[in-house]
């Protein structure tokens, strides 16, 4: 079954029963009301009667006052003690009915031929002077054919209220599914042509099925914008990857031709091997660090001594490269960080500096605000303005021809960049052409960190 034949179905069944209801609330109602407005006015007559009848003379024939105040489409029946029926008046002949009065009732009811009855009792001293009981009994023709009145006018209105009920389901259902069917259409159009298309005119609602289109449009934005990035990624690898392939392929074959009977070429040759497989090496240690921090690997969160993790990485790098790194920094620094991932993170700007700068490179630290700021400045030949927000762009390169000198890949920047997010570590460019580029980080502060830690 189609969500609008439930939508349709359900609906209107739903709506018909509470008008069922609702009309059988309001039958039973009037039905009650009136009798209780008819009982009412039987047991007035039935007080004026008791009067009357109590001030009887002996002479006096009873007949006569019962005659007078029997109700009217009624009868009014004596009994004695014993129950049994000593006298009657009648307006209509009446079959015996057995009435049943409960414990916390005043009046009976019944029914001949389809019609109520209501019947009470009172009791009387009867002409003989023994005690008898009067049975005043109504039939309420009049209740009767208001209660079948209202019984049609409540089926009428029923009917004809189902009618624009059915119609208001039909267009609440078509408000609710042409949202649904325009993105099931979607869907279906994206699967088949293997398209990233959005829905059309989803910024004018408010609604939830409005929102449901936005978040829609906004999921196919981010998988066709990752689909793109995926493209470049790998157009970008295996371009990456054909060129030291290319040239170890070619140096290869010159050894095959000559290396053998050359030194020189031998010696040219297998360098060149060297050097790309190195490259090669590093671009895919590279690529497959990115791939791990995309699956999003656990942290280790303790209190690290910024200050000494930046003298001991200075000094790693200061050997490793015999190059001068200068540090200024505070003395107390701590921060509550993955220390592993913030040691790699500048690992990878201390070297980014290193490659594209051949002058010092000097590092400073310092408490900022609710951060502990670390920045790393080199005085290489800086970046154009227009290039910084590519910065961390996959393969992204400022000067590919210094890039193919220094080994650069593209990837570095790239990798810190997805290290900052993961550290909630904001990453600051600064820089000038012929001056130099600045890399600042800066580091949160978590609360339960004292002062004194970061005097």
């Amino acid at each position: 079954m189609k969500l609008r034949t439930k939508i349709h179905l359900y609906t209107t069944l739903l709506m018909l029963v509470l008008l069922i209801v609702m009309n059988s609330g309001v039958y039973l109602l009037y039905e009650q009301l009136a009798i209780n407005t008819e009982y009412k006015q039987l047991k007035s007559d039935s007080e004026e009667l008791l009067t009357v009848f109590n001030n009887l003379s002996d002479v006096t024939d009873p007949s006569i006052v019962l005659r007078a105040y029997m109700p009217t489409n009624g009868a009014v029946h004596v009994l004695n003690e014993t129950g049994n029926e000593i006298f009657s008046v009648e307006a209509l002949s009446f079959e015996p009915i057995q009435f049943e009065v409960g414990k916390n009732e005043d009046y009976a009811m019944s029914e001949i031929d389809g019609l109520p009855i209501i019947m009470l009792e009172t009791p009387a001293i009867w002409n003989d002077g023994s005690i008898v009981t009067l049975q005043l009994i109504q039939r309420l023709d009049d209740v009767a054919k208001n209660l079948n009145l209202l019984k049609l006018i409540l089926i009428a209105v029923t009917a004809l209220v189902a009618i624009p009920l059915l119609l208001s389901n039909m267009g609440l259902s078509r408000i609710i599914l042409k949202p649904l069917e325009r993105l099931s259409e979607t869907m279906k159009k994206n699967a088949t042509s293997k398209t990233y298309e959005k829905i059309d005119k989803v910024d004018v609602g408010k609604d939830e099925l409005a929102e449901i289109g936005r978040t829609f449009n906004g999921m196919m934005e981010a998988l066709e914008t990752n689909y793109r990035k995926q493209e470049q990624f790998v157009s970008n690898a295996s371009h990456e990857l054909k060129t030291p392939l290319t040239v170890i392929e070619s140096y290869a074959k010159l050894l095959l031709r000559r290396g053998f009977t050359n030194e020189k070429v031998a010696t040219e040759a297998l360098e060149a091997i060297v050097n790309e497989s190195s490259r090669m090496n590093d671009l895919i240690v590279q690529m497959l660090e990115l791939a791990k921090n995309k699956e999003r690997t656990s942290l280790t969160i303790h209190k690290v001594d910024i200050a000494q993790l930046l003298e001991n990485t200075l000094s790693q790098m200061q050997h490793a490269y015999n190059r001068p790194f200068e540090l200024k920094r505070e003395s107390r620094l701590y921060a509550y960080t993955d220390e592993q991932k913030l040691k790699q993170l500048l690992y990878i700007l201390l070297d980014n500096a290193r490659k594209y700068s051949d002058d010092k490179i000097i590092v400073t630290s310092a408490k900022l605000g609710h951060s502990i700021s670390i920045t790393i400045q080199d005085f290489g030949e800086g970046i154009p303005k227009d290039q910084l927000p590519h910065l961390f762009d996959r393969f992204y390169r400022v000067n590919k021809d210094r890039n193919r000198k220094t080994g650069g890949t593209g990837l570095g920047l790239a990798i810190a960049k997805e290290l900052s997010e993961r550290l909630q570590i904001e990453i600051k460019v600064e820089s000038e052409l012929g001056v130099g580029s600045s890399f600042t980080l800066l580091i949160p502060i978590q609360n339960d960190l004292s002062e004194e830690d970061n005097r």
